[in-house]
């Protein structure tokens, strides 16, 4: 992973291209996955992940070429937000407002939990909105 002042950059192999969308395999690698005992330890990792890219068209790319995948640093921030810090606070506000009532530590868990699932499903129904928002573009890499 590159980041640059606005941007987060990651090398990502291209694996299928369609006429609308190209699909970029990013291999994430822990830490320790550099490391030269990580045969030997069960720590290491490394997590693979797709990302669709608009097909502008203009630029030829082909199947198992390594390329940069880009995206601006303010949507990375965006994607966080959505995904952890705003559910977290949903967590938070409800306990310690049930809590505050004496409401049974059951219906605080189970408040949480439905909280929690609405706004899921909230997101889940905006995906075609932030899928809009949050748009990858591809470079080749200068070999």
């Amino acid at each position: 992973m590159k980041n640059s002042g606005d941007i987060i950059e990651h090398q990502g192999e291209i694996i299928e291209i369609g006429i609308d969308y190209i699909m970029v395999e990013i291999i994430s690698q822990s830490a320790c996955s550099s490391c030269n005992a990580k045969s030997m330890c069960s720590m290491s990792e490394t997590e693979s992940k797709v990302v669709e890219v608009e097909n502008k068209g203009y630029e030829m790319f082909e199947i198992g070429e390594t390329v940069n995948v880009i995206l601006r640093k303010s949507l990375g921030f965006k994607a966080l937000y959505i995904s952890y810090l705003i559910p977290l606070l949903i967590l938070i506000l409800i306990l310690l407002s049930l809590s505050s009532f004496g409401i049974g530590e059951l219906t605080t868990g189970l408040s949480i939990i439905m909280a929690l699932a609405v706004y899921y499903i909230g997101v889940y129904l905006l995906r075609d909105k932030f899928k809009r928002e949050f748009v990858f573009t591809i470079e080749k890499l200068n070999k």
